[in-house]
């Protein structure tokens, strides 16, 4: 990570009391003074500032259950942030993870409109494995859809998907996704589990808008092995082997 930040996520200091301190020369990696914020770091260098070394806090991994009308930011906009809802809770809780509530950030953000499994975390290498197709970590959304499905078109949407959608604006096919068509009592479902690897913007929407549908309702179950289990609103922090799950 940048120096400037490894700082602060070893003090108490703000971003610019780190920059400041780094600049004045206070700071020495591997016994070499440094005045560029911006070098990078590992957390096994030897890092000083002021003759005392510093030890980065541990990384949180939190999985929060995201209402719709919120938007994945730390602050508001036009609707209110997701984090603002987190810190209300962690404050009831007496929690501290809502210390440096700015250096968190949500590891693949849903729409607004969008509800279900968010993560959030500190750790940029660990969210880069989430959210890098070539990673190929599996989302998986539970989607309402306004146009039923016909049981008799259901293996050749299926295959469609599998193969790569052309989305409008887009030069290069979808990365092959997987479809479920969810069970209905009558001859066609309005429902279905779609798995896909990428993020692209609105990928979901745009996806069935290109097969000639359109997306009502849209929820993310589940992210790599990490299952949404918990209410509405709610979050708690990830087992360990659930973030050793995400960091291949």
């Amino acid at each position: 990570m940048r120096l400037d930040k490894f700082i602060c996520k070893s003090t108490e200091l703000s971003r610019a009391e780190a920059t400041r301190r780094i600049l004045a020369g206070e700071v020495i990696v591997n016994d070499k003074i440094i005045v560029d914020e911006i070098t990078q770091v590992h957390e096994d260098n030897v890092i000083t500032m002021g003759g005392e070394r510093l030890k980065a806090r541990p990384f949180r991994y939190l999985l929060m259950h995201k209402p719709a009308n919120t938007i994945c930011s730390n602050t508001d906009g036009d609707y209110p942030s997701l984090f603002n809802l987190f810190a209300m809770q962690a404050s009831a809780r007496q929690d501290q993870t809502i210390d440096k509530l700015d250096e968190l950030h949500i590891a693949g953000r849903l729409d607004v409109d969008t509800t279900g499994l968010v993560l959030i975390t500190d750790d940029g290498r660990w969210t880069y494995n989430i959210t890098r197709p070539d990673k190929a970590c599996n989302k998986v959304y539970r989607v309402g859809l306004s146009y039923g499905i016909a049981d008799d078109k259901a293996e050749e949407l299926v295959a469609w998907f599998k193969q790569g959608i052309q989305l409008q604006g887009e030069q290069q096919l979808t990365l092959p996704a997987l479809l479920e068509v969810l069970p209905s009592q009558k001859n066609e479902s309005k429902e279905v589990l779609l798995t896909i690897t990428e993020g692209k913007y609105h990928q979901v929407k745009r996806m069935f808008a290109a097969v000639g549908n359109r997306v009502i309702s849209l929820h993310r179950e589940k992210i790599g092995e990490v299952q949404l289990d918990v209410e509405e609103g709610q979050w708690r922090y990830l087992s360990e082997d659930e973030v050793a799950s995400l960091s291949r």
